[in-house]
């Protein structure tokens, strides 16, 4: 039900259309184009990095199976956790599709080609160099998944991915806090989509790695006049989330005016541009 709901999404030449499959993952459709971003669609943290002292548990199971998504043109992940860049998932969806691209940070290449995807089916990505498609352009820019990490050939271990949709730009943030520049990197940008959840001592001692918080995540958004925020990394797991009422009673209070959307699990949402 939920493919087919997808596929038969009618939308115009200047609409996208959203659909949330949970933690960061989204499905986005623009004209005849299917792009995934960041898909995590098994229970593999659950499996692999739970520990005595930390017990990773989904909080719900994912609204489609990678073995559904036969139709996907690119997949697009920001960076190599396996919440972001998931075995199971990827290689599920390339046996689906041989014809399916994968963009990804040029610094962990060699981890996806050991997860069986092929090199002539992945696309490197690099700070600030542009990528260009025939229905869309991506802007990948450096994240500060708490710091801006580089490798020894100085390439960004984490990025985000600034979309260029005909007139819409899109900026999916990955993992990411606050640092200096990304601000005047995100000017003129339609929609965000930010992590929530926050980082503290208690839980990078537990290696959870932080992301910007609800407080940081709107002051962005209003510092760039955003069209809209969509809010992210803050519902699958009990051991790293955050209520997103705060959100929600944030923009009320201090951010009037700002549009949000709140996805929950299998969701679409369709944005259309302003006409002015």
């Amino acid at each position: 039900m939920f493919k087919q709901n997808i596929v038969q999404t009618a939308l115009t030449q200047d609409q996208l259309a959203f659909f949330y499959l949970g933690q960061e993952g989204f499905l986005i459709k623009y004209k005849n184009t299917y792009l995934l971003i960041d898909p995590y669609l098994s229970d593999y943290v659950d499996r692999n990095c739970s520990t005595s002292s930390l017990r990773w548990k989904r909080n719900y199971e994912p609204p489609i199976l990678p073995t559904q998504l036969d139709f996907i043109d690119f997949v697009f992940c920001t960076h190599d956790h396996y919440d972001h860049m998931d075995p199971d998932t990827l290689a599920s969806i390339f046996k689906a599709n041989h014809s399916t691209k994968f963009v990804i940070p040029k610094a962990v290449f060699t981890k996806l080609l050991s997860y069986g995807i092929p090199e002539e089916n992945i696309i490197l990505a690099s700070a600030n160099s542009i990528l260009s498609f025939s229905d869309f352009r991506v802007m990948p820019l450096a994240s500060a998944h708490e710091t801006l990490a580089i490798n020894q050939l100085g390439e960004s271990l984490y990025l985000g991915y600034k979309f260029y949709f005909g007139s819409t730009v899109v900026y999916h943030a990955g993992d990411c806090c606050i640092y200096e520049g990304l601000e005047e990197s995100l000017q003129n940008t339609d929609i965000l989509m930010l992590p929530i959840n926050g980082r503290d001592y208690y839980k990078l001692e537990n290696d959870i790695i932080g992301n910007m918080n609800i407080l940081e995540a709107l002051t962005l958004a209003g510092r760039i006049s955003a069209d809209m925020i969509i809010p992210m990394h803050y519902d699958l797991y009990d051991v790293n989330c955050v209520n997103p009422a705060y959100f929600v009673d944030l923009i009320y209070n201090k951010f009037s005016g700002l549009k949000f959307h709140m996805f929950i699990p299998g969701e679409k949402f369709i944005y259309s541009p302003s006409v002015i």
